[in-house]
């Protein structure tokens, strides 16, 4: 549960400042989508700093495990050496001083008063951390001392991850985290109950698709609400709610592709990674044999990190599911911590589907995506959510590619799934390397080449290592033509096309140094003219 925030002191510029409107009720379930300012979770201090504490006391007491139970429960103790205990007297050990000395309730009290002091701290915390969703926003104020306030305008909104850690599975609860379009964008709501931050997201991605507009209009010349009115309707929902229960069943769209245990595992042992480790071991144990055994030694903590790697990788992929939802692509990953997130239509950049020549024999493929996540430059840790499969055969490509890229048309699909994925086949359309540059493409000159619809640029690449990089005309950056003197000599130019920062690289090299020009000019038309009627940024507005 949450509760309202009483507002804060107005400064005279406030005062002045219209208060933000409130979303459109009509559009919103949770009562903690009114427009006012509320509380998180009651147990996020202890989640997001009381959990450190639990560790460090955890730490000291199974340092100090024997002398507790020495002290403590002597007939439990097991039998120490004289030389021991004495040490343990003369040591100067706080313990020690505080038994010599008879301050066990002062020490008692001393403790007390520090619990005390952290629940205070973590009581303050919690009350002036508040947040709000507006008709416009998504607004976030926490600080004691400085105080922050962090705000995503809805319009902005590239995606909402749902976050649930181990911990707090186990207490119901979850993270929400809004994912904005520039660095360091995001805005976090940690921690809601989990039945509330599903709501929550929801709202969040309702009030951004669009109908917010649509509603406002068709409400064009209606009475306003009077604010009793909105009162009454959020106290009806928030009664509803606490009688159905926080942790009320979810409903989850069942996912269009189901990955088999056996073929997780598979695609794990035979990576390029794994099969380049398993080598370096077989070279290191040789030499070994051979006279430097100090090799050996040197590589057990290489081994034992990339094994921590490849467990986690697995267990952070199982529970995978993707899914249609009338907000976005819902995709999930994660056994132990599970994250959810949506990702609304307009907000892919880039999809790149990809083969290595490991997976060939299986018919294995991975599809990953370009999308802005919102991150600060020091934030290294990696983004899952732009593996969007991690392993799947064409049939689970293609459904993917239809939820990912919904303006293909019908007619169109069969060309990247037969002749962009699994291609070149007879009738091939794309426009490839020609003969006289197959120098410097010579096992890929067949495969290498481009092919321009209407909705998408696809540039297919590689033998070794099959992709396939599907380019939204709507989302194109830029479009650039490069040439060395090589490439000059025989005629032919590289293409890359710029999308935000991700795993795909949309370039293309080799190409006839002609048909290049005549892509670079029908890339431009063919982008302003997608981006003019594109309306998925506003995917909603059109259904109300």
């Amino acid at each position: 549960m949450t509760d309202p925030a009483p507002p804060p002191a107005e400064t005279p510029a406030e005062a002045t400042a219209p208060e933000p409107a409130a979303p459109p009720q009509e559009l919103v379930r949770s009562p903690l989508s009114d427009g006012d300012w509320h509380r998180l979770h009651p147990l996020t201090p202890l989640l997001r700093g009381g959990l450190f504490l639990v560790v460090v006391i955890g730490i000291i007491v199974a340092n100090l495990r024997d002398r507790l139970v020495f002290l403590f429960l002597p007939w439990l103790a097991p039998d120490i050496p004289a030389d021991e205990l004495q040490e343990w007297e003369s040591s100067g050990d706080p313990i020690d001083f505080i038994l010599a000395n008879n301050l066990i309730l002062a020490a008692g009290l001393g403790v007390v008063v520090v619990l005390i002091l952290l629940g205070v701290v973590f009581s303050l915390s919690w009350r002036f951390h508040t947040f709000r969703i507006t008709g416009d926003d998504v607004e976030v104020r926490s600080g004691i001392l400085f105080r922050t306030q962090r705000r995503a305008p809805l319009d902005r909104v590239q995606g909402v991850n749902l976050t649930r850690p181990m911990v707090a599975r186990l207490l119901g609860m979850a993270k929400l985290e809004v994912v904005g379009a520039g660095t360091d964008a995001n805005v976090k709501l940690e921690y809601l109950s989990t039945a509330n931050a599903e709501a929550v997201r929801a709202d969040i991605l309702r009030l951004a698709s669009g109908r917010r507009l649509a509603e406002s209009q068709a409400r064009a010349g209606a009475a306003p609400r009077t604010r009793m009115e909105a009162v009454t309707g959020t106290v009806s929902r928030g009664l509803t709610g606490m009688i159905e229960g926080d942790e009320a069943p979810v409903e989850v769209p069942d996912s269009v592709v189901h990955i088999p245990l056996a073929r997780l595992l598979m695609s794990h042992i035979v990576s390029p990674g794994t099969v380049g480790l398993v080598f370096g071991i077989i070279a290191i144990v040789v030499g070994s044999v051979l006279g430097t055994p100090w090799l050996l030694i040197g590589m057990i903590p290489a081994v034992i990190g990339f094994v921590a790697y490849w467990i986690r990788s697995i267990v952070r992929t199982l529970r995978y599911s993707i899914a249609p939802t009338p907000d976005g692509v819902r995709i999930t990953f994660g056994l132990l911590t599970t994250i959810t997130e949506i990702v609304p239509p307009g907000r892919i950049h880039a999809v790149e589907v990809s083969q290595s020549v490991l997976w060939r024999p299986f018919g294995w493929w991975s599809v990953r995506i370009n999308r802005l996540t919102g991150r600060s430059l020091s934030d290294s840790s990696t983004d899952q959510f732009t593996t969007v499969l991690p392993v799947g055969t064409a049939t689970d490509v293609e459904r993917v590619m239809r939820l990912l890229i919904p303006g293909v048309s019908d007619e169109n699909w069969q060309l990247l799934v037969r002749q962009g994925v699994l291609g070149p086949a007879q009738d091939d359309p794309f426009t490839v390397t020609p003969r006289r540059a197959r120098l410097l493409r010579p096992l890929s000159w067949k495969r290498n080449g481009f092919h321009l619809t209407p909705a998408v640029l696809l540039l297919r690449r590689g033998f070794v290592w099959r992709s396939l990089a599907i380019l939204p005309l709507p989302r194109l950056q830029s479009f650039a033509l490069q040439q060395g003197p090589l490439a000059r000599r025989l005629g032919v130019a590289s293409a890359r096309v710029h999308t935000v920062a991700g795993p795909v690289v949309a370039s293309l090299g080799a190409i006839d140094r002609n048909e290049a020009l005549a892509l670079f000019d029908d890339v431009a038309a063919g982008a302003v003219r997608a981006a003019s009627v594109d309306r998925s940024h506003r995917w909603a507005q059109e259904q109300v």
